[in-house]
C-alpha cells in the first residue's frame, strides 16, 4: 500500500558507506542496493539553528508594512500588547515543537509529526498542498520582495518595471536553489551572515528609537489605549496578523536529523531565537512610534524608510538593501528547511523516490531542492500568488494545530517514549486551541476564499488513494518510473540514502 520508510538519516556522521571515494554506484554493477549508504551529515550547530529560525521568521514585513495589527486594534498600546502576546504564544508553539523534535529525531517537521500521531493520509495531504501550492507561492512572494528592494536604489526617481523585478527575482530564486544544492555548510554560513544583517537592520531602527525616548519623544504614547475601539472581529484579526508575523519558528524541526546534539540544541535554539525575535519586534514598533504617529504608519508604503528618512537623512538609502538581504535570508532558510520535508516524505513513500536521494559528493538532498524551482517559476510568472496564499493561509494553522494536538495524543498513546525535553500540558492545549481558533476565524471572516482553500486541500485525499494506496498501476506507468530513475540518478549524481531507523526514532 505505502512504500515503507527504510531510510531515516543516520547520526553516525558517515557519508557514503560501501562505495570507495564517494563515487556513484554503477546501476548495472549487480551490487545490492542495501549495501550503499548515502546520508546527510549533522552540520547544523546551535548557532546555525538560531540563524535558521531567526532568518526565516524575520522577512520584509517588519520593515515595510507592520500595520495589520495596528489597523485591527485601533490604538498604539493595544497593538504593542498584541505584538507581545503573539510572541509569547509563538514561543509556546515553538516549545511544543521542541518536545516533538527531541523525542522524534526525524526531519520533516509538520509532516513527520502528523505521520507519527495520526497516520499517512493526513500527513500526505499536508505535504501534497505544501509541494504543489503553498511553498512555491510563498517562495515566489518573498522573492518578489527581494527583487523589488534590490532594484530600489537604481530606480529612486521612477517606477521599477515589473518585468525587471520578475527577472531579478528569478535570478535570486535560482541562486538560492543552486546554493542549497551545492553545500549544506555554505548555505548555513550565508544564513548566519544574513541573520546578522537582519539583526543589524533592526538595531539601526531600535537604537535611534531609544535615543528618541531618552529625549522625551513620547507624544504618540500618551493615551496609548485611546483611539478607535477594536471591533469584535478586529482583535482576532490582529492576533491572526501577529501570529503570521512570527511564523517560521518551526523550521529547525524540518532538519532535525542534521542538528548536532538535538536534545540540547533544538530547545536552546528555539528559546533563544523566539526571545530575540519577540524583543526585536516589540522594540522596533516602539521605535516607529517615537517618530511616526499611528495614522502616518497606516499610510506609509514602507515604514522603515519613512522612519529612516526622518531621523537618518541619506542613510535611509541603505534600508532597501537591508530589506532585500532580509528577504534573501527568508528564501534561503525556507528552501533549506522545506526541502527536507519533501526528502522525508519521499523516504516514506509519499512522493517520488528520486526526491529521497542525496548527491554522493556534495551530500545535499539535491532532487528535493530543485523540484521547487520549476514550480516556483510557474507561480512567479503565471500564478495569482496572493490569492493562492489567501486560499491556503488557514491550512498552515490547521496542520500546526493538528501537530500540537498530536503531541497531547502521543502523551497518552506512547507514554513510554523518551522525552528529553517536556513542556507542561497546558502549553500545547492553549496553543492548539489558538490555532484552531484562527482556522475558525478564517472560515467566519472570509468563507469564500477559505472554502476554496479547503477544497484545494481536500484534493490530497483522492491523490493519496490514486498514487499511494492503489498498487495495481499500469505496467507502462511502473516502467516509466523505473526508466526515469535510471536516467536521473547518474545525471544528478544522486543515490538512495540508507541507514538505521533506531538512530532517528527512540
Amino acid at each position: 500500500m505505502v512504500r515503507k520508510a527504510a531510510v531515516p538519516t543516520a547520526s553516525n556522521g558517515s557519508y557514503l558507506q560501501g562505495q570507495p571515494n564517494g563515487r556513484l554506484p554503477s546501476l548495472d554493477s549487480g551490487q545490492p542496493v542495501q549495501e550503499q549508504k548515502v546520508v546527510l551529515k549533522k552540520k547544523v550547530t546551535l548557532l546555525r539553528g538560531i540563524s535558521i529560525i531567526i532568518g526565516t521568521i524575520i522577512g520584509a514585513g517588519i520593515f515595510i508594512s507592520p500595520k495589520g495589527i495596528l489597523k485591527n486594534t485601533g490604538s498604539v498600546g493595544m497593538s504593542l500588547t498584541v505584538w507581545t502576546v503573539c510572541g509569547i504564544l509563538s514561543l509556546f508553539g515553538a516549545l511544543c515543537y521542541a518536545e516533538l523534535g527531541t523525542c522524534i529525531k526525524k526531519s520533516g517537521g509538520h509532516y513527520t509529526y502528523i505521520l507519527e500521531a495520526f497516520g499517512p493520509l493526513p500527513a500526505f495531504v499536508r505535504v501534497w498542498v505544501e509541494l504543489l501550492i503553498i511553498r512555491p507561492a510563498a517562495t515566489a512572494v518573498i522573492s518578489l520582495a527581494f527583487g523589488r528592494y534590490i532594484l530600489e536604489p537604481f530606480f529612486m526617481q521612477c517606477e521599477i518595471p515589473e518585468l525587471a523585478i520578475k527577472l531579478i527575482t528569478a535570478v535570486g530564486i535560482t541562486l538560492v536553489m543552486v546554493l542549497n544544492s551545492t553545500s549544506v555548510s555554505w548555505s548555513a554560513r550565508i544564513q548566519i551572515f544574513l541573520t546578522f544583517c537582519k539583526l543589524v537592520a533592526i538595531l539601526i531602527i531600535i537604537v535611534p528609537g531609544v535615543i528618541q525616548l531618552i529625549k522625551g519623544e513620547t507624544r504618540h504614547f500618551k493615551n496609548a489605549f485611546a483611539g478607535n475601539d477594536a471591533s469584535v472581529m478586529g482583535l482576532p484579526l490582529a492576533f491572526y496578523s501577529g501570529m503570521y508575523a512570527y511564523s517560521g519558528w518551526f523550521y529547525l524541526n524540518f532538519v532535525t536529523e542534521e542538528v548536532e546534539n538535538p536534545e540540547k540544541n533544538i530547545p536552546l535554539a528555539i528559546c533563544i531565537s523566539m526571545i530575540i525575535v519577540t524583543v526585536g519586534y516589540v522594540l522596533t514598533n516602539v521605535a516607529y512610534f517615537t517618530t511616526i504617529s499611528a495614522g502616518e504608519l497606516l499610510l506609509s508604503k514602507a515604514v522603515a524608510v519613512t522612519f529612516a528618512e526622518r531621523l537618518m537623512g541619506n542613510f535611509s538609502l541603505a534600508v532597501p538593501v537591508f530589506v532585500a538581504l532580509s528577504c534573501f535570508g527568508s528564501m534561503n532558510g525556507g528552501i533549506f528547511a522545506v526541502s527536507r520535508m519533501f526528502f522525508v516524505a519521499s523516504r516514506e513513500g509519499h512522493l517520488p523516490e528520486i526526491l529521497s536521494m542525496i548527491h554522493v559528493r556534495k551530500h545535499t538532498p539535491l532532487p528535493a531542492v530543485i523540484v521547487l524551482h520549476p514550480l516556483t517559476m510557474i507561480m512567479l510568472f503565471n500564478g495569482d500568488l496572493y490569492s493562492l496564499l489567501n486560499f491556503l493561509s488557514f491550512a498552515r494553522w490547521l496542520f500546526i494545530g493538528l501537530v500540537v494536538a498530536g503531541l497531547i495524543y502521543l502523551r497518552y498513546k506512547r507514554p513510554d517514549m523518551p522525552r528529553p525535553f517536556k513542556v507542561p500540558l497546558f502549553i500545547p492545549a492553549l496553543f492548539s486551541f489558538t490555532c484552531l481558533f484562527m482556522v475558525a476565524l478564517s472560515l467566519y471572516s472570509d468563507p469564500v476564499n477559505t472554502g476554496i482553500g479547503f477544497a484545494i486541500t481536500l484534493t490530497g485525499v483522492p491523490a493519496y488513494y490514486l498514487f499511494i494506496v492503489w498498487d495495481k498501476k499500469p505496467k507502462w506507468f511502473r516502467k516509466l518510473l523505473g526508466k526515469s530513475l535510471i536516467i536521473f540518478m547518474p545525471f544528478l549524481e544522486v543515490y538512495k540514502s540508507i541507514c538505521e531507523s533506531s538512530d532517528v526514532l527512540e
